[in-house]
């Protein structure tokens, strides 16, 4: 059964490393710009248009998001579809997978998180992305309320933790590292060999 797995651009090289390791040679991943993250009204019409297209060409479609700020609108898109996607409200809950996810927020809800993709684009995607390279004075305004930042890394790379640190460091909030690995994300596009 071939089978499209429609994902978000900042899991492609997760998921294309799952697929290689795993063998799931059935398995196509198409990623949509990681940059709708910005306007997550724009995920769940991006999807569809890519459903749309994919009709009649695969046997399967999932959905590699969660529900990634769409409001529930991505939920309402799988289900009219009769398609799944990844669980969890956001790519921190399923990487974690829900109940550590829980676990860590339960310890300080002032929580940043960063998965390997956000820390790898640091600058282009907090620092400019939220204009404190033009604007340094809203450090403030947006990190007041945060305690500490958790990297949730999906490898044990060393440069990775040093560039976590660092963002922490640039954010003056501490920091911690949980090698969560791939967690809901490995299992669920693992399970579209079986499913």
């Amino acid at each position: 059964m071939t089978t499209l797995v429609i994902a978000c651009g900042a899991l492609a090289r997760e998921l294309l490393d799952i697929v290689a390791v795993n063998q799931l040679d059935d398995i196509t991943v198409e990623c949509l710009p990681a940059r709708l993250h910005n306007t997550p009204k724009d995920i769940t019409a991006a999807v569809s248009g890519r459903i749309e297209r994919a009709r009649g060409e695969y046997e399967r479609i999932f959905v590699g998001y969660a529900d990634c700020g769409t409001g529930g609108e991505l939920d309402r898109l799988v289900a009219e579809e009769g398609i799944e996607r990844l669980p969890g409200a956001h790519c921190y809950e399923f990487f974690a997978t829900t109940p550590v996810f829980e676990a860590i927020q339960e310890v300080e809800m002032g929580t940043l998180y960063l998965t390997d993709y956000l820390v790898r684009h640091f600058d282009r995607i907090v620092i400019n992305g939220l204009g404190l390279d033009r604007h340094p004075g809203l450090y403030d305004s947006y990190f007041a309320k945060y305690r500490r930042v958790v990297h949730l890394a999906q490898v044990d790379e060393p440069r990775l933790e040093r560039a976590g640190r660092d963002a922490a460091r640039r954010l003056k909030l501490a920091y911690e590292r949980k090698l969560v690995g791939y967690g809901a994300l490995e299992t669920s596009i693992v399970h579209l060999r079986s499913a």
